[in-house]
């Protein structure tokens, strides 16, 4: 954790905790990075050329906020923000912070400025959870300067912090760490002498690493501590050697591999399988590949994804409450999140698995966004079209009638025969599965009507 330092400490300077306090901080502090550099992921915000890379390094910012999931880097980023622009870090906690806290680090902020000339970065940390008092303490030293601001949540910012925050702030969401980039961080640790476990004769086995990183889910954080775990508790080989193997880290964090490559072929084949099996009406199939997803750590998100492209796709019109199942599936599964977010990700699996199905309408939007591709575009009917439109059609010399738009409710059954397209083209064939055979009748109905004129 970032330490808070007092207000005497020299301009410029970034003071570090004695070494002994140092060496026994856990790992996950010890290797927090020092430059942007050493920053793993967020390569979308930190590459060569990306607004918040120059805007540290121009040393061009005011407020900004961090959102996403833990142990993406939001803290670690704020404490390099500082390091890089030679600016005093002082970090306060959104739950445990009062309003006499926040009032004296502004004022030794201001009294820093006035001594030393020295910017104060101020990091609010769970910054979701600040109250109203809180908030209504820190804005106006926003607008003045007096603090450079940086929250982090975990919450997505325009639902959880106040409009007033938002609009005095740039907000840049993090990502979570790539795998690759996990891997190279345990490797950079264990190799890393002043920090890292370089004193330690380690033997890290490649499939090691990766089954951590995966497991970590993009938590630099928690691979870390696997990491260090693993290393500290197992004994030496006869060789003298700690050699962190795969039943080693399956250990370390407390999940049994599974060869399930999130960027690989395992990911696409298994999401195939369990589409496959719930078009196929096949509920069994489909959880269990469902549970092999959850077992493996695969996002939520996506799954859910999945479960509301399937319920429209392959339910479609046979029973158009799929779709609501699976909507509101996702939102569950986002708000309780795992261990019982399987719940509803399973309740709208069964249902869309066990539905009447029908991909008429995808069937459909397909064929007509052929015709447009190909350039087949149809001119707006002259009726169907704005009265400028009609207007300049009648100027054309359209007849009245012509240019005349008939108002469905006027008539019986709210239809009256009118081309919406100046050509006679089909794109929906309804199908007479489930709930869509009432449609289909319908539709063979007012065809009946269309051909009588009436």
């Amino acid at each position: 954790m970032p330490m808070q330092y007092d207000l005497f400490t020299p301009h410029g300077e970034t003071p570090q905790p004695p070494v002994e306090e140092k060496q026994q901080m856990p790992l996950a502090a010890r290797m927090r990075p020092e430059s942007l550099e050493e920053v793993a992921g967020q390569k979308h915000l930190l590459a060569e050329g990306k607004l918040l890379r120059r805007a540290i390094e121009t040393d061009r910012f005011s407020s900004l906020i961090f959102y996403g999931p833990p142990g993406v880097g939001k803290t670690t980023l704020a404490y390099v923000i500082a390091r890089c622009t030679s600016a005093f870090f002082v970090m306060l906690n959104g739950v445990e912070s009062n309003v006499s806290e926040i009032r004296s680090k502004i004022d030794e902020a201001r009294s820093r400025m006035a001594i030393h000339g020295q910017k104060t970065i101020l990091f609010v940390d769970e910054l979701h959870r600040f109250n109203k008092a809180q908030q209504d303490v820190l804005l106006p030293h926003l607008e003045k300067g007096t603090v450079r601001f940086i929250g982090a949540t975990t919450e997505n910012p325009y639902f959880a912090i106040n409009s007033a925050m938002l609009s005095r702030s740039q907000i840049f969401p993090l990502e979570p760490v790539p795998d690759a980039e996990i891997v190279a961080l345990l490797r950079r640790a264990a190799a890393d002498k002043p920090r890292g476990l370089g004193n330690l004769p380690l033997n890290l086995d490649d499939e090691a690493l990766e089954h951590i990183a995966l497991k970590a889910d993009g938590d630099a954080r928690k691979a870390l501590t696997a990491l260090e775990v693993a290393a500290l508790s197992t004994a030496p080989g006869e060789d003298g050697v700690v050699h962190v193997t795969l039943e080693v880290a399956e250990e370390s964090i407390q999940k049994k591999a599974v060869r399930y490559d999130r960027a690989g072929d395992g990911h696409y084949d298994t999401i195939s399988a369990f589409i496959k099996s719930m078009r196929g009406s096949d509920p069994d199939a489909a959880l269990y590949w469902l549970a092999f997803m959850l077992n493996a750590g695969e996002d939520i998100r996506f799954i859910a994804r999945r479960l509301v492209i399937c319920a429209s796709e392959d339910v479609g019109l046979a029973d158009s409450n799929a779709l609501r199942v699976a909507l509101d599936a996702a939102r569950a599964a986002e708000m309780v999140g795992m261990p019982e977010a399987r719940i509803p990700l399973a309740h709208a699996t069964v249902y869309i698995a066990t539905a009447p199905k029908s991909n008429s309408a995808y069937m459909g939007v397909n064929a007509a966004l052929k015709d447009v591709k190909e350039g087949r575009t149809l001119a707006v009917p002259d009726h169907l079209a704005t009265p400028t439109r009609k207007k300049l059609a009648k100027l054309r010399g359209v007849a009245e009638e012509d240019t005349q738009y008939k108002y469905a409710h006027d008539f019986d059954d709210h239809f009256v025969p009118q081309a919406y397209l100046p050509e006679g083209r089909v794109y929906y064939h309804p199908t007479t599965n489930g709930l869509e055979l009432r449609i289909s009748e319908r539709m063979e109905y007012l065809r009946q009507r269309r051909e009588q004129g009436k």
